[in-house]
């Protein structure tokens, strides 16, 4: 977990840490990922960075967060198809037009599965297996997304036709 001492650095000391972390995730994946060339881009010394996190996990684990708080703002949590295909194609554009765009496409293709399970996002078990199922196709079709850009008419046609047949259900 990031550090109190991390989240009391003047603004432009942060903001340099959290540029270098932004460019080592998004050119790594975590498993390649370098403390080494981040503390060197962020100008701080090795011991700083385990001062401010644990390890390369916690401090990926924190940026993700960041850009997950500033991607999914004003998200609607109606379930009706509608609104999860308004969260889906909201959340692909705001990624495609976002900085960390390549952060989240590496997290969908290669970070996620090196996350312990303790630290990915669980659903919590007496959710209406309807809902369940949604939000399932709604992350593969935004994987999809994020990988085949030019696949997405396709996959929200497809989603949104099978979000349909569930609300049904």
């Amino acid at each position: 977990m990031v550090s109190t001492t991390f989240n009391n650095l003047p603004a432009a000391k942060k903001a340099r840490i959290e540029a270098a972390l932004l460019q080592e995730f998004s050119d790594y994946s975590l498993a390649q990922a370098q403390v080494a060339r981040i503390v060197v881009q962020a100008q701080i010394a090795r011991g700083a960075f385990y001062k401010y996190f644990t390890d390369l996990t916690d401090a990926y684990q924190y940026l993700y967060r960041q850009a997950m708080t500033a991607i999914h703002r004003n998200v609607s949590r109606d379930n009706t198809p509608h609104e999860y295909m308004l969260q889906v194609q909201q959340f692909t554009e705001r990624t495609a037009n976002s900085q960390y765009y390549q952060l989240i496409k590496r997290h969908v293709t290669q970070n996620e599965a090196l996350l312990p399970d303790t630290t990915r996002s669980a659903m919590p078990a007496n959710i209406p297996s309807s809902v369940w199922a949604a939000a399932i196709l709604i992350h593969a079709t935004i994987k999809q997304i994020l990988t085949d850009p030019s696949s997405e008419t396709q996959a929200l046609q497809r989603l949104e036709q099978v979000l349909t047949v569930l609300h049904t259900v």
